[in-house]
């Protein structure tokens, strides 16, 4: 991979309510890289923080979200190349009086000595967020990590196609 280090570590923090409760929502954060001189964003970990869903009695209720590099029309999950992160809190009521919680995010992921978790080419990135079940509307807060790198043309060229036609 032809890519060179041009800045040092920046964290990109972000936050999305759903529009109303129950609704998918996404959110374009811009990174505002120098797409001119095949600038990309090399992102070393991201941290999501669903809120916590509403206990509904004898109903199962849900926060998810994702991180990916292209625009989503649902929150994605990491068979999708470009989803960098998920997380997810559930809660499951099978009674009025019986519930137990569920929780899923990045700080499962894996831990091992890897120079980087995702490029992104094109010159932002997308959140999303959606609730299920609950009373009103959830959001998701959270923050990347990366460096600024500047890529050869070739690279460049390949990592942008790759992004635009996986979308």
């Amino acid at each position: 991979m032809g890519f060179k280090k041009t800045s040092e570590t920046i964290a990109v923090s972000f936050g999305l309510t759903e529009t109303a409760a129950n609704t998918f929502t996404q959110e374009e954060i811009a990174l505002q890289l120098d797409i001119l001189n095949n600038e990309i964003f090399v992102v070393l970990a991201v941290d999501l923080d669903c809120q916590v869903p509403d206990a509904v009695a004898g109903t199962n209720t849900s926060v998810s979200a994702s991180m990916c590099s292209t625009t989503q029309l649902s929150v994605q999950r990491l068979d999708n190349t470009n989803c960098l992160a998920t997380a997810q809190i559930a809660m499951q009521s099978s009674a009025p009086t019986n519930a137990v919680g569920f929780s899923r995010g990045a700080r499962e992921s894996y831990t091992g000595d890897v120079d980087y978790i995702g490029l992104i080419a094109t010159n932002n990135f997308f959140i999303q967020v959606d609730g299920n079940n609950n009373l009103a509307a959830k959001a998701v807060t959270g923050r990347v990590w990366g460096y600024r790198a500047k890529a050869d043309s070739s690279t460049y060229a390949a990592l942008v196609q790759s992004e635009v036609l996986s979308a």
